[in-house]
């Protein structure tokens, strides 16, 4: 008789900060606040945050001194730039270049992106990685309906581009609005077999999934440190050199440049860097780039296996849940069956989904996300709508009762206790069953609890 393979252990969840935190209920009282926006800002891991407190007292300017909290402080930027390589398995000749988010860090491949550079993305990508390539030629692809639908519109796309200069396809890993994951390995090989490049965008991907840029055979990975437990302000963009050591600095300034002379005329002449630091002008954010490396390394050490197992989990509740309450919809690109991280967007028939929201914070102390989660030809398409209507990214000027056009956003990870989920997954089915039992009113686009009675 075979023996099958063990099943991953499920973890328990990691410690992070704000796991004890109350918050005040409109209905009175208090509750253990349920943090269940980690696709906007994941919390911190405590881990990360002793990591911090540890260092701040040797707090040193990198690569400037000669003293003795400099050289350390160099050497732990150093150190974290080695750390974030391995936890991407970057190729030996890959560089990786800090910066302060997934915007900043394709903002930065778009500068770097050689002349008459042609870029597709398909429609449904975060306004990360959607919007920087202004400078480009640019083709946006309509969001497809399988993953392999999404492989063969790019193989199309492709082959009928102009196959003479360079070419850079963008695409996510896994969806801030769906959480589903794409084919990033076969669309890297389509992109390749074309003479193209491609960047990921990992930002939703890495705090859920191992990601391995030789793996996957893509050319640059970018991610942000505030979605993978680490505090705000550091990102990376990670991946081969060659583009980036030709561009001009992202910023001119100290750090960049190597060699800096006058001129027998008055000007400046200058030598840039040709590393990471060619990209990274200006004091860095040690403390930063530390933090994001220790949460690399505290989800390698916890294994991806127990922790994909784990949130496998609480996906299958909160799935399973709203499938049982007919009034709820939840969004799809690719159906049912399609591998996900912990993120879910949804409406819910005869609501306000900014109403609905804010009923959650305010009667059951649940922070979850409503609107067009800056990816509004995404959540449109999945609405129905038309691609091109007007919105913002936070709730739109509806009142509690009137139909808007955005949806609600559940999303959790390595932090989340059980408990939330089913907190949450209760505080729906109450709430469509029997209303709010408050009133509500809108204040500057937002839907907050009427206090004036």
């Amino acid at each position: 008789m075979p023996i099958s393979a063990a099943a991953p252990s499920v973890c328990a969840p990691l410690p992070v900060l704000g796991r004890d935190v109350t918050v005040p209920l409109v209905t009175g009282g208090e509750v253990t606040y349920a943090a269940l926006d980690y696709a906007a800002s994941a919390p911190a891991l405590q881990r990360v945050w002793d990591d911090v407190a540890a260092y701040a007292p040797y707090y040193g300017s990198v690569h400037r001194g000669a003293g003795y909290l400099s050289q350390l402080s160099t050497d732990l930027f150093e150190n974290a730039r080695a750390t974030v390589a391995g936890f991407l398995g970057c190729r030996e000749d890959d560089q990786v270049v800090f910066t302060r988010s997934t915007t900043d860090s394709l903002n930065l491949l778009a500068a770097a992106l050689p002349a008459d550079c042609q870029v597709f993305v398909f429609e449904t990508e975060h306004h990360a990685s959607l919007l920087p390539w202004k400078d480009a030629r640019v083709t946006y692809l309509d969001a497809p309906r399988t993953p392999r639908q999404a492989v063969e519109t790019l193989e199309r796309t492709l082959a009928d581009r102009d196959p003479y200069g360079p070419a850079l396809v963008c695409v996510t890993g896994a969806s801030n609005v769906t959480g589903e994951l794409w084919p990033i390995k076969e669309l890297a090989a389509a992109a390749h077999a074309h003479g193209a490049r491609i960047v990921l965008d990992a930002a939703q991907l890495a705090p859920h999934h191992p990601v391995s840029v030789t793996d996957l055979d893509v050319d640059w990975v970018a991610l942000s440190g505030h979605k993978l437990y680490a505090p705000f302000g550091s990102g990376v963009l990670a991946g081969r050199a060659d583009w980036l050591r030709a561009a001009d600095p992202y910023l001119a300034g100290g750090g960049a440049s190597r060699k800096v002379t006058r001129r027998a005329d008055g000007g400046v002449d200058v030598e840039w860097q040709d590393s990471a630091a060619r990209h990274e002008a200006g004091s860095p954010n040690v403390i930063g780039v530390h933090a994001l490396a220790s949460a690399c390394k505290a989800l390698t050490e916890a294994g991806f296996d127990s922790l994909v197992a784990r949130e496998e989990r609480l996906i299958d509740t909160v799935r399973a849940g709203l499938a049982d309450i007919p009034e709820v919809r939840i969004l799809s690109l690719f159906g049912d069956d399609a591998p996900r991280v912990g993120v879910i967007s949804f409406v819910v028939d005869g609501w306000n989904s900014s109403h609905f929201a804010a009923a959650l914070s305010a009667e059951y102390g649940i922070g979850v996300r409503d609107g067009l989660f800056c990816a509004h030809p995404l959540v449109r398409t999945l609405l129905g709508s038309d691609p091109q209507t007007q919105g913002e990214c936070g709730a739109p000027e509806a009142a509690p009762g009137e139909k808007s056009l955005n949806a609600i956003r559940v999303s959790f990870g390595a932090g989340t206790p059980d408990e939330h989920v089913e907190r949450f997954v209760r505080a729906v089915r109450e709430l469509v069953a029997d209303g709010a039992r408050w009133s509500y009113r809108t204040v500057d686009g937002r839907c907050v609890p009427d206090t004036s009675a």
